[in-house]
C-alpha cells in the first residue's frame, strides 16, 4: 500500500459522537460489575472455597486488602451491611463511592461533557496508601476488628 492511498483512523469527536457512543463504555462496565455482583449473590462466597482462596492468605496467612471482598458483596446485596462492615470495611464503604462515580460519569457524557476515564494521581496514590495501612492494620494485634470473619 503507498502513502498516499493509506487512510489514518481517528476517534470521533466528542462533540459528534451520539449519545450511545458516548455512554456506552461506562454502561457496559457497570453491566459487567452487575453480572459479578449477581453471580456473587447466587454462588454464596461465604462457603470454604466456593470462589477459591486469596493467594497471599493461602501463601502467607497474611489479609490482603480485599480478603473478604466477596463476602462484603454478597452482604450488601443481601441488605446486611453489618456483616459487610465485619467481612470488608473498606470494600463496604467503597462500594458505593464507585456506585456513584459510574452514575455521574454516565449522566456527564450523556449531557456530552468530556470525562476522563483514568482518575487524578493524588486519588490513585490515596487508595493506595489507604490500601496498605488497612492491610498493615487489620494483620497486627491492633487491628483484629478489621479481619475479615
Amino acid at each position: 500500500m503507498s502513502s498516499d492511498t493509506a487512510s489514518v483512523v481517528t476517534a470521533a469527536p466528542v462533540g459528534t459522537q451520539s449519545r450511545w457512543q458516548r455512554v456506552r463504555g461506562p454502561l457496559l462496565m457497570t453491566g459487567g460489575l452487575a453480572a459479578a455482583t449477581l453471580a456473587l449473590r447466587a454462588r454464596d462466597p461465604h462457603r470454604t472455597h466456593s470462589w477459591g482462596v486469596c493467594p497471599l492468605y493461602a501463601a502467607t496467612g497474611i489479609y490482603c486488602p480485599g480478603c473478604g471482598g466477596l463476602r462484603a458483596v454478597n452482604d450488601i446485596t443481601r441488605g446486611h451491611i453489618d456483616h459487610a462492615l465485619h467481612s470488608n470495611v473498606l470494600v463496604t464503604l467503597a462500594y458505593p463511592v464507585g456506585v456513584a462515580v459510574l452514575v455521574w460519569i454516565v449522566v456527564q457524557r450523556w449531557r456530552g461533557k468530556p470525562t476522563s476515564a483514568a482518575p487524578r494521581p493524588w486519588v490513585v496514590w490515596t487508595a493506595l496508601v489507604v490500601a496498605l495501612v488497612f492491610m498493615v492494620l487489620r494483620n497486627t494485634p491492633y487491628g483484629t476488628a478489621l479481619a475479615p470473619v
